[in-house]
């Protein structure tokens, strides 16, 4: 498909997914934030941008500042409730965040070509469509209240040179796998969010690299710039966001396919087993597992409950990314036309990353506008008051599955730092979704010299996850996992044990290390086993305290 990088339509009418009875044609309004004269677009002027008839929350705001805290009270956790504001609420659109300090930004040294790169991404199609992220925020809302089970899964950072239909299918296939696992131990829904169809960008500590004496700019992820060390390699490219959209599509196209076109369907649980698993101990618990599936759909089958609905045919599939590009993010902004809010259409969901959730930063500026489920990536470092300042400006109005906080802290510092946190949520009444990345903070150096998680720091965390939410009386709400569906060796540990001689053997990332097939599976059951421990104790306490 041949692609004009000059090419500028002012609009575009799009099909969107909609509920709404009546037949309708909406349309996306496009704007081109490099054009002097930009065509007239609607400001949503709000605390929140993304609410169509916005107020001002009537929550005290939360303190950010540490010198309104005594060393004491931040000790033991204790959130210092703020005077309420009487500053106005700055007006949003679709570019104030321009106006902002933007961290983690490249920069193009051609900014004609990057304005007609932009432009010609405006005139495209969005890759997903506003029904579909309202739909994922209602399933999130479940996870929150403890009702669903997020799982969300896929490539540290997606690459040009590994797309084809084999790695999109295996990535699919055990995050298939794992959803049947859980979904068996936890007896609730599970929603499935892959890190896939976008997930290129990442955040780099350092702006430049340096080998032997020569300083180039550091690799930001195939949609900037690549991975190879030589001057033109690491050079911004602005025609890399067109081949990452293009390729964005295709994903997404496949996995609608593979979710919709019965590929999916729980009469193939068995078929789901990738070969290199078969004869492993995950592959043998997995093929008891599809076993009891089988006979429950046999017996469903024999009392005259059909197996051919859409249910058990077809499974509900998202994708998401970390929100990092802006200028990307911003030329696939629409504004739906039957609601009357803005979605950055690039992904269902997105997620701020630590380094980009300044409270007063263009990411954070840029997300309070659209209106997909947002996810905010904490670590130890989170205090209490910054958080809850950060979903207050995200979630003025307290929409549940609007956040997901996804904590990455270690298992020890999970312990001593996430109770604190989920305190201070619950005494603002805020609801959100929590969920785990175990992976970010288990990061080790190889004695190799590559990076590694070990898969028992990984477990850990885990643990700790459900002990603290557990011990606190909140939900965990889900994982968050870099995964994939290849044979790779960049975890260490496992049942199949990994180890460090192993590293050099099938380490294919282009940026950190993720869990194989086999580690994937592995983590599912020991969260599906929790989540069974969970449920059956709920039950004994509420039939020893009956109503």
């Amino acid at each position: 498909m041949a692609l004009s990088s000059n090419a500028i339509h002012p609009t575009k009418s799009c099909f969107l997914h909609t509920n709404s009875p009546k037949p309708q044609q909406p349309t996306f309004s496009l704007f081109h934030p490099t054009n002097s004269n930009p065509i007239p677009c609607r400001s949503i002027s709000a605390v929140h941008a993304a609410d169509k008839n916005p107020i001002v929350s009537d929550k005290f705001p939360v303190s950010a500042s540490p010198s309104n805290e005594t060393p004491a009270a931040a000790a033991a956790g204790v959130t210092t409730i703020a005077s309420p504001s009487t500053t106005k609420p700055e007006r949003w659109s679709l570019d104030s965040w321009k106006s902002k300090k933007a961290l983690q930004l490249p920069e193009y040294p051609d900014k004609d070509e990057l304005e007609s790169v932009l432009r010609t991404i405006e005139s495209f199609p969005p890759i997903v469509f506003a029904g579909e992220s309202r739909t994922l925020e209602e399933r999130l809302a479940e996870a929150a209240m403890g009702r669903a089970f997020l799982l969300q899964g896929g490539d540290c950072a997606e690459s040009f040179k590994e797309f084809n239909a084999n790695n999109i299918r295996d990535t699919f296939r055990i995050l298939l796998q794992m959803g049947a696992v859980l979904m068996f131990g936890g007896q609730m829904p599970v929603v499935k969010v892959g890190r896939m169809a976008g997930q290129f960008a990442k955040p780099r500590s350092e702006p430049f690299e340096e080998k032997n004496g020569v300083k180039l700019p550091s690799y930001r992820g195939d949609n900037v710039n690549g991975d190879a060390f030589d001057l033109k390699s690491r050079t911004p490219d602005p025609q890399r966001m067109i081949r990452a959209y293009c390729q964005s599509a295709a994903t997404l196209n496949l996995l609608r396919a593979f979710a919709t076109g019965g590929y999916a369907a729980m009469q193939r649980v068995t078929q789901w087993n990738l070969d290199f698993t078969g004869h492993s101990e995950q592959g043998d618990r997995y093929r008891e597992l599809a076993h009891h599936v089988d006979e429950a759909l046999g017996f469903m089958a024999a009392a005259g409950l059909t197996v051919d609905h859409p249910l058990m045919q077809t499974t509900e599939f998202w994708t998401s990314h970390e929100c990092l590009l802006l200028p990307y993010e911003q030329a696939l902004t629409r504004e739906d036309s039957t609601s009357g809010l803005f979605y950055d259409c690039s992904a269902h969901m997105l997620w701020v990353g630590e380094r980009t959730r300044q409270l007063d930063g263009a990411h954070v500026e840029f997300l309070r506008g659209i209106a997909n489920p947002l996810g905010i990536k904490v670590s130890d470092k989170m205090d209490p008051n910054e958080l809850m300042r950060l979903i207050e400006i995200l979630n003025p109005q307290n929409k549940p599955g609007r956040i997901t906080i996804i904590t990455r802290m270690g298992a020890e510092n999970m312990r001593v730092k996430l109770p604190h946190l989920i305190r201070a949520v619950r005494r603002a009444g805020q609801i959100v979704t929590w969920v785990s990345d175990p992976m970010h903070g288990n990061t080790i150096k190889a004695p190799c010299g590559l990076k590694t998680r070990p898969f028992d720091a990984i477990r850990a965390e885990v643990r700790a996850f459900f002990d603290v939410h557990e011990q606190e009386g909140s939900h965990p709400g889900g994982v968050h996992l870099e995964m994939t569906g290849q044979n790779v060796t960049e975890c260490i540990g496992g049942a199949q044990t990994v180890t460090f001689d192993d590293l050099g053997s099938r380490y294919h990332t282009h940026c950190d290390p993720r869990l194989n097939a086999s580690q994937s599976l592995e983590l599912a059951f020991i969260i599906a086993d929790r989540l069974r421990k969970t449920r059956i104790k709920t039950q004994q306490s509420l039939s020893s305290h009956p109503l």
